[in-house]
Parts: structure tokens; C-alpha cells; sequence
């Protein structure tokens, strides 16, 4: 019993970025331990998060379960895992120099915000220090939290039936005043401190403490929907735009939340392709490694290695292959939709991967126009109020800002 107020403490009142789906299981299990029965937060308890490393040097790292800050008070049996393990777990695939790339397997439906936005940080600084790929697979679930360490990838994948998104925060309230006047309790606070026992469960939530909450969720998706905005290329109102929607495989391609629909394998196979170009190799033997300090979190500093004057021209090679590998996936992605895309004809034309997936969005926008017309009710019938899918819509919209 003794977890109890720990776990309630961080699930109540507390701003979180998890699936709604998997918060309702989580306070479903906890109910009943708040009347004195046993606690489980998932039937199935989650393995020890084990990193492995590939024959082609790829440390396949796992993002699993429910996303927290510490796992201490109740662990891994319980599907939990904390946001420092999977810190320590790239921090350590990325200055082993027999990794060559890292790639994380996300199966996750998020978790707690505290420290959430430092981990990715230390993600984002440890890339650019060590410069080593890092993808990432949605396999089968990247949600809110999960989703927010996902975008820290170069590449995400998706498989058919994975699910990203759900870019948003919420927090709930317990008001146990109705079942502390039943069983005849009454509930006293002394205090000095306006606000100091804002919130408690053992009183219905004041005006004020409700909107200071509620400005903390708002700040909180304001950071979240920046941070999807950056690295997934996306304007901040279409990430706002998804209203914290759930989207799968294609749906996640085509609204620009990942850029394939493919498994682990998949992704591997690609990423083992990328690393066996010789342009894409980096030399590695002047390295500078500055001790980390625990206290700073600080990961290690590699010092920059001098680049061959044919750098440059490699760089620029790498940089049109990745926009083809791009302009192909889209490609892919909108011959699944029946749209005919000819990736040499775009990239002989100079057309950005950004323009392309706006040209493929209108078609579908059109297409969805032309249904409507076909299937018009007779005379009398009443009109519809929407006349594109809201996925399309919103993606149309996004593309039509940049």
C-alpha cells in the first residue's frame, strides 16, 4: 500500500501526455486500489529494456510502456519505464564506436511530462555531438510522450497498423467530496498559502485552481505542438490542427506525423542501406571525449574532425539522395492512395518534397470533392456540412501555409 499516494500523487492533478485509451485503463486499475484492493497496472508486465546491436552496428533501442520520470516505486513489472534508462540507453549506443547508427523501437502510449522536453534535449545534443543517425519505428503505438521522443528521429516509420500522435495534455481531478460525506468524513485543512492545498481530491476544484491548471496544460501543448512543428517540418497550427487525433500508417504518412509505413525490418534493412554508402561514413579516430558529470547530466563533447576537401561535394550527394529517398517514399506513399507520382520526373524537375506532398494532398482533396458531387443527395435531401475527410482537410490546409 505504501506506492499508493506516490502513484496518485502523479496521476491526479498533474498535467500528463499520454493516450487517453491507456490513461482510462490506468485510473480503472487504480480505483480499486483507492478502495483497498490490489494494484495492476497492466496485466502484461514489460521486459528489462535490453538494447541490441545489429551486425551492421545499429543499436536498436526500446522506447516500451508507460512513460514515466522515475520507475523506482513500482518498476518494470508494472509497464514502466523511465525516461533516464532510455537517456542512458542512447547515450550509451552513441559513443560505443561499434554502433554505427541507432534506431528506436517505440511501443508506447506516453507517459508523465516531467522530464519529458530534457530528455529530448538530450537526445537532439547527443546527435550533434557524435553525428550518428537515429530513426525510429512506431511499432505498434508512438502516443503523445512516445510520439514527442519519436520526432527526435531523422526518419520515422510507422507500421501498417501503428498508431502516432495524439499531440496533447491533460490532467484530471479526483473530487472524492461526495464519497468522504457518505462514508462520514469531513476534511479539514489549515493552511497559509492561497493556493497551497489548490487541487486536494478531498474538495471539489475551485475556479481558480481549475484555471491554473489549465494554464499549465496549455503552456505544456504549446511546448509539445513547437516541438512536433520543428522537427516534423509542420506549421504549429497544423500540428494544433490534429486536435490530438490518433493517426495509422498511412493516415500518419500523408499528414506528415511519419515519412514510411514499414516494420522494424524494414527500417533496418533501409538504415543498413544508408550506412553502406560511402558517403555517408564519418571519420572517427580524432575523437575528444570530456568526462560526463552526473550532477550536469552533460553527455560527452567529440571533438570536430577536419573534413577532406571532397567533403563538400560528398555532402551535397548525400543531401540530393536523401531528398530522393523522400521524394520516393511520398511517391509510394500516394500510389497507396491511387495517386501516379514519377519520383525522377519530380527531382528532375527541382520539385521540393514539401510542394510534392501538397500537389498529392490537393488530388485527394480533389478526388474527395468529386465523390461528393457524384453522391450528391436529390433536391430536399439535407446538405452536408463537410465535404473532404477531416485528415485530408487538415493536411491540405497545413501544406497550403508553408
Amino acid at each position: 500500500m505504501h506506492d499508493l499516494p506516490h502513484v496518485a500523487a502523479r496521476l491526479y492533478g498533474a498535467p500528463l501526455l499520454i493516450a487517453r485509451a491507456k490513461l482510462d485503463v490506468i485510473l480503472a486499475a487504480l480505483a480499486p486500489r483507492l478502495a483497498g484492493q490490489a494494484l495492476s497496472f497492466d496485466g502484461e508486465p514489460v521486459p528489462a529494456a535490453t538494447v541490441e546491436v545489429t551486425a551492421d552496428g545499429i543499436a536498436i533501442v526500446p522506447v516500451i510502456g508507460t512513460l514515466v520520470a522515475r520507475s523506482g516505486y513500482l518498476g518494470a513489472a508494472s509497464g514502466l519505464t523511465a525516461y533516464s534508462d532510455i537517456a542512458n540507453a542512447i547515450e550509451a549506443a552513441a559513443t560505443d564506436p561499434k554502433v554505427r547508427a541507432i534506431l528506436l523501437d517505440v511501443d508506447s502510449p506516453g507517459g508523465e511530462v516531467g522530464g519529458l522536453f530534457d530528455l529530448v534535449d538530450h537526445i537532439q545534443a547527443i546527435r550533434q555531438q557524435c553525428g550518428k543517425p537515429i530513426w525510429a519505428v512506431a511499432d505498434e503505438a508512438a502516443l503523445s510522450a512516445a510520439y514527442a521522443i519519436a520526432c527526435t528521429a531523422d526518419r520515422l516509420y510507422v507500421t501498417q497498423t501503428g498508431e502516432v500522435g495524439s499531440i496533447g495534455v491533460v490532467a484530471v481531478h479526483r473530487d472524492e467530496s461526495g464519497a468522504d460525506a457518505q462514508a462520514g468524513l469531513a476534511w479539514t485543512f489549515v493552511h497559509a498559502g492561497a493556493a497551497k492545498v489548490d487541487g486536494n481530491p478531498h474538495q471539489p476544484l475551485s475556479d481558480s485552481a481549475r484555471a491554473t491548471l489549465q494554464a499549465d496544460v496549455d503552456a505544456l501543448y504549446g511546448k509539445f505542438t513547437t516541438l512536433v512543428a520543428e522537427r516534423r517540418r509542420l506549421s504549429p497550427d497544423a500540428v494544433r490542427a490534429t486536435e490530438a487525433a490518433v493517426y495509422r500508417g498511412d493516415q500518419a504518412v500523408a499528414a506528415g506525423l511519419a515519412d514510411k509505413v514499414g516494420t522494424l525490418r524494414v527500417a533496418l534493412t533501409d538504415l543498413a542501406a544508408v550506412l553502406a554508402r560511402p558517403t555517408v561514413s564519418r571519420p572517427i579516430a580524432a575523437r575528444k571525449e570530456v568526462p560526463m558529470s552526473e550532477s550536469q547530466g552533460e553527455v560527452p563533447v567529440l571533438a570536430a574532425v577536419p573534413q577532406p576537401p571532397a567533403q563538400a561535394n560528398a555532402d551535397l550527394e548525400q543531401r540530393l539522395r536523401a531528398e530522393y529517398a523522400e521524394i520516393s517514399a511520398i511517391a509510394a506513399q500516394a500510389a497507396r492512395l491511387g495517386v501516379a507520382i514519377d519520383p525522377a520526373e519530380a527531382m528532375a524537375k527541382g520539385i521540393r518534397p514539401e510542394a510534392l506532398r501538397r500537389t498529392v494532398l490537393d488530388q485527394l482533396a480533389e478526388r474527395s470533392d468529386a465523390t461528393d458531387v457524384v453522391a450528391a443527395a436529390p433536391s430536399g435531401a439535407v446538405p452536408k456540412t463537410e465535404t473532404e475527410s477531416p485528415i485530408v482537410r487538415r493536411a491540405r490546409e497545413a501544406a497550403s501555409r508553408k
